[in-house]
């Protein structure tokens, strides 16, 4: 059985339970990070030197970094269904994977930090400032994306729709003002709808 390591309070075991619970995978999660150790423990260590979270054993073969193992599972358990077979699908979803790591989790997550993870008498407001100057641009780009097609990569719920779909669950989530979006908000509603979504009902921690 597939084993996924990691709390439901990191945005990236969020993206790997959705991805397996999509793909129809029977899993097991293990608590880990943060307040549950385990990470800096040897043996977790010995299969992710990161000591971060999420990582899967998936019948003896080991996997971390959230992205690529969204990726392992789809193209395993639900080819062409979810992983696109057609390269330029493909591609246009990887596209989307890579910046949501790359640029969208960058720019939202100093303003996660301070008002989820981060005592009130303690929070920059000037880091929290800078983070939604940084990320409004980007819903932006994504509601302009979602003016045009139904999903981030075409016509059908793919990959792209996961990992995006969960930046959006954080900041949609944080205590502060923000920009209308309309189609993002029209596509964020069918992805709470999809019975495999349930980490979009989870509150931040």
């Amino acid at each position: 059985m597939l084993k996924i390591w990691g709390r439901l309070s990191s945005i990236n075991v969020r993206k790997v339970v959705w991805a397996a619970q999509e793909a129809g995978v029977p899993f097991e999660r293990v608590d880990a990070g943060m307040a549950f150790g385990i990470v800096d423990t040897p043996a977790y260590r010995a299969h992710n030197p990161n000591a971060l979270v999420p990582l899967i054993d998936d019948g003896g073969f080991v996997l971390w970094e959230s992205n690529a193992i969204v990726r392992y599972l789809l193209a395993r358990y639900a080819p062409d269904r979810l992983y696109p077979d057609d390269l330029c699908q493909r591609f246009d979803a990887e596209r989307w994977m890579d910046w949501q790591q790359t640029t969208l989790n960058r720019a939202g997550g100093p303003a996660f930090v301070q008002w989820i993870r981060t005592p009130p008498e303690r929070r920059d407001h000037t880091a929290i400032a800078a983070s939604v100057t940084a990320t409004e641009p980007l819903l932006a780009m994504i509601d302009a994306q979602l003016t045009r097609q139904p999903h981030m990569a075409g016509e059908h719920f793919g990959m792209a729709d996961i990992v995006i779909a969960c930046e959006i669950h954080r900041w949609w989530g944080l205590p502060q003002p923000r920009p209308a979006t309309p189609h993002i908000d029209a596509w964020y509603r069918r992805m709470q709808e999809r019975p495999a979504a349930t980490v979009l009902s989870l509150e931040l921690s």
